[in-house]
């Protein structure tokens, strides 16, 4: 802990990252002047997670009111969508968290002062910031911490720069359904809005690079693509733009498949680190791409500077940018804090979702391991059966001597909800023989694990049915 209350630590940025970092460095006794140039909260209050996870969900409304396992006895009827309406719900909540969570904790800390202004390093103890509203002021510092996030990246597509294309940020401020879609990639942003907007009333192709989820196990990105097939979304494998035009109110797509025309096209091929205004290279923080190099104490080649979020070298999630924010300050104080990252999940809002952690088992034979998977199909989860619902997998990777849990992966209805229990099982180093010992409750998606675990050493099918 830190007892020179005279500290004082520079946090640029206000969101996920910086928001942890004040708030940890200002409990252990430091003063802070937080510097943000926009909006506060950054992008997954404003811009990303909230937003788009509402509309998701609004998306699966519709979808259930359209189409369900239960239409022999139910009656569906396709929704009126109204996304003016819907847009309005979203924005009301995104500002309600904004104030609850940033806007409002900063107006009453009386350990923070906020500068709206843009940042940039004098040297590695003073910063320039150039006021929105006009004028410029020093800010001298005995450490500094930088959370300044990521935006939507451009691919270098001739054409696409003069046109009125969608980000995601963009896209999910959109007020109108669009006819027909085309999406630009293929990762984690654009398989959720693609399927989002399919099911809110949109025409969708996907032009994928090499094909969908291409970072994930191959059984992921088969599954998400035959979920995709079901609900009539296009996607186009190894399929690249040359071109793009705008004219007479449509988009012109030149592609190695032919050429396509819609009404929107959404821009999804990663996102680009804010680092570039912040004079880094002349104090002497490395970047790779633009992304600040930092270490296990999420610190720069800069002593005293430390950076987190999706601004550095780590993976590009909220709760990795808190932790690595909180532990910034930790070790910006005087303490000694490590973020570590071996049991981080992951998890995309499809559906069925997908969520993973530890390794693949592409990646344990990588690092060596001697593996052993199984792989259970959903009809042999109960909880998949009374929802008539079977579509999606559930899948283990153990080392083969010791039975020793390394990784999930799972593409499952509720994924994301029955992860967390894999997170712990990987944390405590527990085998695949203990999972299939540990008491489950009936008839819920996370009995998955259980039973995948148990296949390892039966038969399942042959199981009574709780598994016991």
């Amino acid at each position: 802990m830190n007892d020179d209350n005279n500290l004082h630590i520079a946090v640029i940025g206000s969101g996920g990252a910086a928001m942890a970092a004040a708030l940890k460095a200002a409990e252990r006794g430091a003063r802070i002047t937080l510097i943000e140039r926009g909006t506060l909260g950054g992008t997954c209050v404003n811009t990303g997670c909230v937003p788009s996870k509402i509309m998701i969900r609004a998306a699966h409304i519709a979808h259930l009111r359209k189409e369900s396992p239960f239409d022999a006895g139910l009656s569906a009827q396709a929704p009126v969508v109204d996304r003016a309406r819907l847009l309005e719900q979203q924005q009301r909540r995104v500002e309600e968290l904004r104030d609850a969570k940033y806007e409002g904790i900063l107006r009453d800390h009386p350990a923070i002062t906020v500068l709206n202004g843009e940042a940039r390093f004098v040297d590695a103890q003073h910063l320039t910031v150039t006021l929105n509203e006009g004028g410029e002021q020093t800010v001298r510092f005995d450490r500094a911490f930088i959370g300044t996030g990521a935006r939507p990246a451009m691919p270098p597509v001739p054409g696409l720069a003069d046109t009125p294309y969608l980000t995601s940020t963009s896209a999910l401020a959109l007020d109108h359904i669009p006819e027909r879609m085309a999406v630009i990639g293929a990762s984690v942003v654009a398989v959720e809005l693609a399927q989002a907007f399919t099911r809110l009333g949109s025409r969708v192709t996907v032009l994928a690079r090499s094909h969908l989820l291409s970072q994930e196990d191959p059984a992921v990105a088969d599954a998400v693509e035959a979920a995709f097939g079901r609900e009539g979304i296009e996607v186009l494998k190894h399929t690249q733009a040359s071109r793009v035009d705008y004219l007479d109110d449509e988009f012109v797509l030149d592609t190695n498949a032919g050429t396509w025309r819609v009404d929107q096209l959404l821009v999804a091929t990663g996102r680009t680190p804010n680092t570039e205004a912040l004079n880094l290279g002349s104090i002497g923080v490395e970047t790779k791409r633009g992304a600040i190099r930092v270490d296990e104490r999420l610190q720069t080649t800069v002593p005293g500077v430390y950076a987190a979020g999706d601004c550095t070298d780590q993976p590009q999630f909220v709760y990795v940018a808190a932790a690595g924010g909180s532990r910034a300050a930790v070790n910006m104080t005087g303490g000694e804090a490590t973020l570590d990252l071996s049991a981080m999940p992951a998890v995309i809002f499809t559906d069925p979702q997908v969520a993973t952690v530890g390794l693949t088992e592409a990646e344990a034979l990588k690092q060596g391991f001697s593996v052993e998977t199984r792989v259970l199909e959903l009809e042999n989860v109960p909880r998949a059966l009374v929802n008539f619902d079977t579509a999606g997998f559930i899948k283990m990777v153990a080392e083969r001597d010791s039975g020793r849990l390394l990784g999930v992966q799972a593409v499952v209805g509720d994924a994301g909800e029955l992860i967390q229990t894999a997170v712990m099982a990987l944390r405590a180093r527990m085998t695949v023989q203990e999972i299939g010992d540990e008491l489950f409750p009936y008839l819920t998606m996370v009995e998955g694990l259980k039973l995948c675990a148990q296949t390892f050493t039966k038969d399942v099918k042959q199981l009574s049915c709780c598994a016991g």
